[in-house]
């Protein structure tokens, strides 16, 4: 008999986040094949069958990234999969699991490989993001516990599949209902932000000005993330003027930076820094400009979360703390910034951080004001 929250993760996934209905396609992926995930796969696919929809499991073998930016040509590094090119551009709901082993295999891949790969991902990227704000594609993303997430969280197996199933709720009678209160706090806030136009953030880490002016916060009640917990917008993208230190070490792809620092002109990145990782920033700059500019703000919510993980998608989440990503935007806030990477960065405001929307204090030490 399987795990009942496991089951009810599946269910949030499928019947919440996704909507499943009857003649969808949908493809289960991004799971390593070396991780026993297959009670949580069996209970996803036993949901999609429930609503009509037709499962479709595509592995990810540990490793084989890493060989690749290792080992191919340029030729072999443009060469988009067609499989996948076929799946992002044709299939409806895309739901990604990912179970790792070891988080650290991509610490020391090639960056100007790995930089050549994303470029040739870059249009099959902006597809993915554009059927996504149109509604055509609808996706979630969650994990399935291993040991790898729990020490890097410094915690145990047994504390991490409780802090996974608390956080998404998956340990509750009714998670759905959990989501649908946060949509309505949210709510609250999202309506409060329409027609604004400057937004300031300050405090001991940052200390910088932005405008969202027509663009549009998006309310994250476990739609697309699971767990889930936050508002976002993309800022205008030549607006931000300033500077931010992020508190935490954060990853892309397994690639660890820390120390960051970023100074802004004109929404441009112009002087950046890091303790861990600044070569990792320089290339990657270097190899996409609209990586200096941010596609992202983003303001965490869940009060559940209430440690780091180094793993972002619990950690931007984390109640009291706000976060950029430089690279691409969500078309459906209104960003322009294209991008095959997309890199969130935690920046931590309990200690007396401020957010001021229109000269009205919106967010003081973690608390929304308004």
């Amino acid at each position: 008999m399987n795990d009942p929250r496991l089951v009810k993760m599946a269910q949030i996934m499928v019947r919440y986040s996704t909507e499943v209905k009857e003649g969808d396609r949908v493809i289960i992926r991004g799971f390593p094949l070396e991780a026993n995930a297959s009670p949580l796969i069996k209970e996803i696919v036993r949901e999609v069958l429930r609503a009509g929809g037709h499962p479709h499991i595509n592995i990810d073998v540990p490793g084989v990234t890493e060989i690749i930016l290792d080992e191919a040509n340029d030729k072999q590094l443009q060469c988009v999969d067609p499989f996948h090119k076929m799946m992002i551009e044709t299939f409806d709901v895309d739901i990604r699991l990912s179970s790792a082993t070891n988080t650290k295999g991509m610490m020391n891949v090639n960056l100007e490989s790995l930089g050549k790969r994303q470029k040739a991902y870059a249009d099959l990227s902006d597809t993915w993001m554009q059927r996504s704000a149109s509604g055509e594609l609808r996706w979630v993303v969650t994990r399935y516990p291993t040991n790898a997430y729990a020490q890097d969280a410094d915690m145990s197996l047994a504390e991490y599949e409780q802090f996974l199933f608390s956080t998404t709720y998956a340990d509750r009678d009714d998670p759905i209902a959990a989501y649908e209160e946060i949509r309505e706090a949210q709510e609250k806030l999202v309506k409060w932000m329409e027609g604004k136009d400057r937004v300031q953030l300050k405090g001991p880490n940052v200390d910088l000005e932005l405008s969202v002016k027509g663009r549009k916060f998006i309310n994250c009640c476990g739609h697309r993330n699971i767990p889930d917990g936050e508002i976002f917008t993309g800022p205008v993208e030549g607006s931000l003027n300033g500077w931010i230190r992020f508190s935490y070490p954060t990853a892309h792809r397994g690639i660890e930076v820390a120390g960051v620092e970023f100074h802004f002109k004109d929404g441009e990145i112009t002087k950046f820094q890091a303790s861990k990782g600044e070569e990792v920033l320089a290339a990657m700059f270097k190899g996409d400009p609209a990586t200096k500019y941010v596609g992202e703000l983003g303001i965490g919510t869940n009060r559940a979360i209430a440690q780091l993980t180094r793993d972002m998608l619990f950690d931007e989440k984390t109640w009291g703390t706000i976060h950029l990503a430089i690279g691409a935007g969500y078309p459906e806030t209104g960003s322009k910034n294209k991008s095959p990477i997309h890199w969130d960065m935690l920046c931590d405001m309990r200690d007396g951080g401020q957010i001021i929307v229109d000269g009205e204090l919106f967010y003081e030490g973690g608390e929304f004001r308004i």
